[in-house]
């Protein structure tokens, strides 16, 4: 059943109402408005933003768009119609934006259009991937097989983006609550050591103290200002990542930072060749498979990198030919992909390659974290010493010391 919205007139009164009504199809749910002695004027399926949610809430996670592809599999490789299909997913489906997006979907394919086309509609839902693969599906018959290759690539996508994630959230975490500790002891632990030294005459605070209760009397008195300047801050830089000039310096830093640059730049292959292999194996054409993946990457210096090849492929170059000596590439991606080529078997040297640096990313996660560990633990350790430092010397320098006069 389909969610409508519509306007319509009361016969009797002419007053005009606006209400929602569940259908199988437009049809339908113009004959149950007329049931209710109304006049439809305009009848039109619900959509996301109908509903008034909110972009943050309007996100559709991986995991309910692989579980819509294998269901619309496993329902269209059974044998059942495209719309009844979609109908039945669309009853199982329990995220609310997916749901109306597929009650959409499925007005447009009863309007004659193809699935493609209707799930095109939907960018913030369906990415170029999932488009392409649809539409190279429809046209060779495989449709289904299309849909289960789509969500195996997704999962393997989304499982490898988780480990990145957990590695980095880490020392996130840690460094977090290393500053929110050391601001407390700043802000709340050190002034009660100047209240003990004001009243003792000649006495003298250490430097390393004197130096952190200026920093904590700044800390308390402008505390606003700071607030301010971080918020600023935080907005300046949010916009200045997604022009392109910040796009394409963030994208370099992750590709050369250390520790984490091999760990992206093994990414980001693992990503390229199992999207390639994905759209390849779905009978999607080498210079459009080039243009959809350096999408999918998300990274700007990469995704330069394909338009170049992709260029070089039309001028009669081989793809290994292309990203050769690329300094985006690491070399063995060029040496398997000739490899595929000369034997004719590019999709499976594609999917070794995935699977290759799948397994370094799995490899390289494991070396970060254990270099992240001691380095976090020795910078704890100098920021400890600093805050034990200034405030135990001061209390040691009252130690045996006659202040009376």
């Amino acid at each position: 059943m389909i969610l409508f919205e519509y306007t319509a007139r009361n016969a009797s009164t002419g007053e005009k109402v606006k209400a929602e009504v569940e259908a199988e199809n437009v049809q339908s749910a113009a004959q149950l408005i007329k049931n209710q002695g109304l006049s439809p004027l305009d009848i039109k399926p619900k959509t996301a933003s109908s509903l008034g949610l909110k972009k943050y809430f309007n996100r559709i996670k991986t995991s309910d768009k692989v579980l819509f592809s294998r269901q619309l599999s496993t329902l269209i490789n059974a044998g059942l119609p495209l719309v009844q299909s979609l109908r039945n997913v669309a009853e199982q489906t329990e995220n609310k934006p997916l749901r109306i997006i597929i009650t959409q979907v499925i007005s447009d394919v009863e309007g004659g259009a193809a699935l493609a086309a209707a799930l095109e509609k939907h960018p913030n839902a369906f990415n170029k991937v999932f488009i392409s693969m649809v539409a190279a599906g429809e046209a060779s018959g495989t449709l289904d097989k299309a849909l289960e290759r789509l969500a195996n690539q997704q999962e393997k996508d989304a499982e490898i983006l988780s480990k990145v994630r957990g590695a980095l959230i880490y020392p996130a975490v840690v460094l977090v609550v290393m500053f929110a500790v050391i601001g407390f002891m700043v802000v709340k632990v050190l002034p009660q050591v100047e209240i003990l030294y004001q009243d003792l005459p000649g006495a003298s605070l250490p430097l390393i103290t004197k130096l952190l209760l200026g920093l904590s009397k700044a800390i308390t008195r402008f505390w606003y200002i700071a607030f301010l300047v971080i918020i600023i801050a935080v907005v300046v830089v949010t916009r200045w990542i997604k022009t392109t000039s910040g796009r394409s310096f963030i994208d370099g830093l992750k590709m050369k930072i250390w520790p984490v640059g091999p760990l992206f730049m093994k990414l980001y292959m693992a990503r390229f060749a199992r999207t390639g292999a994905t759209l390849v194996s779905s009978g999607v054409p080498l210079l459009q498979m080039l243009e959809i993946t350096g999408d999918a990457i998300s990274n700007v210096h990469i995704e330069e990198s394909l338009k170049k090849a992709a260029e070089k492929v039309k001028g009669g170059k081989a793809l290994s030919e292309s990203i050769s000596n690329d300094p985006n590439f690491l070399q063995l991606v060029p040496n398997m992909i000739q490899i595929g080529e000369q034997s004719g078997a590019l999709e499976q040297m594609l999917e070794k390659i995935a699977d290759y640096y799948e397994k370094e990313v799995d490899e390289q996660i494991r070396n970060v974290s254990s270099i992240i560990e001691p380095v976090l633990m020795v910078i704890l350790g100098i920021f400890a010493f600093i805050i034990v430092a200034a405030v135990l010397l001061p209390i040691y320098g009252l130690a045996g010391k006659d202040f009376t006069q």
